[in-house]
């Protein structure tokens, strides 16, 4: 199972991703979850402590290390588009919860497209966990659709699309699948977060093709309580778990 889970800023997708992983751990699974988001919440979804979090670098910051691997530096702008990166997930990740947390964070930058050494060593390390064959690798995107842009995720098997019940999430729904089509990406799903009643549901299912759609986490009021503890959903919302746990049951038997 390889999965990017992406969406708007402040739909819900980290505490959707992070309670993913749980879930497969759970079951003994080895699942790498990835922070592909500049912002690097996932790591408190998934519960771990703050001093842990706190002596991780996000692999997109380490100079060195790219430096190292792609050749490139301040007097060398020639560098490898292939560089050596296999024993980086296990090197640089911290593991509590039963999950592996890879820090990738971001290139910033202003356009798509970009060609830079960052870039190329984030690529990588995403493709090289996608041919980790037994791992469930699990990533939080970036809010928005620079990522795509970019072509960091093209070899994913899908994208799922965190939305909320409002036109705005539905669009970038339409934008992802549109941009996944054009990078080869053949599945796009669609959890609906934060969702009130039958009358969200009802929209939500107006706008959504029913075989794209995973299923419904309702509003959770426990989940906010969560987030203000520090603490992962996974520990603290039984109900929030388990409307995951049954989108992550269609999600096992459509792979």
């Amino acid at each position: 199972m390889k999965i990017a889970i992406t969406g708007k800023g402040g739909v819900g997708k980290t505490t959707f991703a992070a309670t993913l992983a749980r879930l497969y751990a759970e079951e003994g699974r080895t699942v790498l979850a990835a922070d592909v988001d500049p912002d690097a919440n996932l790591g408190l979804a998934l519960g771990f402590p703050e001093e842990i979090l706190d002596s991780i670098t996000p692999i997109s910051k380490m100079r060195r290390l790219i430096e190292e691997r792609t050749g490139a530096g301040p007097d060398n702008q020639m560098y490898k588009l292939n560089p050596k990166v296999d024993d980086i997930p296990d090197t640089y990740s911290k593991v509590y919860n039963g999950v592996k947390l890879l820090l990738l964070g971001t290139v910033e930058t202003g356009g798509g497209g970009c060609v830079c050494p960052e870039h190329v060593m984030l690529k990588r390390i995403i493709n090289h966990l996608i041919l980790r064959s037994n791992d469930v690798v699990i990533m939080d995107m970036e809010a928005g659709l620079e990522h795509l842009g970019r072509g960091t995720c093209e070899s994913m098997e899908q994208f799922v699309v965190v939305i909320e019940p409002g036109a705005r999430s539905v669009q970038t729904y339409k934008n992802v699948k549109r941009l996944a089509e054009d990078l080869g990406v053949k599945k796009v799903r669609v959890v609906a977060n934060k969702v009130r009643g039958t009358e969200d549901e009802e929209f939500v299912r107006s706008k959504i093709p029913a075989e794209d759609l995973l299923g419904f986490i309702h509003y959770n009021p426990e989940v906010i309580d969560a987030d203000r503890q520090g603490k992962s959903p996974y520990d603290v919302s039984e109900s929030a778990k388990e409307e995951i746990r049954k989108i992550k049951e269609i999600l096992d038997q459509s792979n």
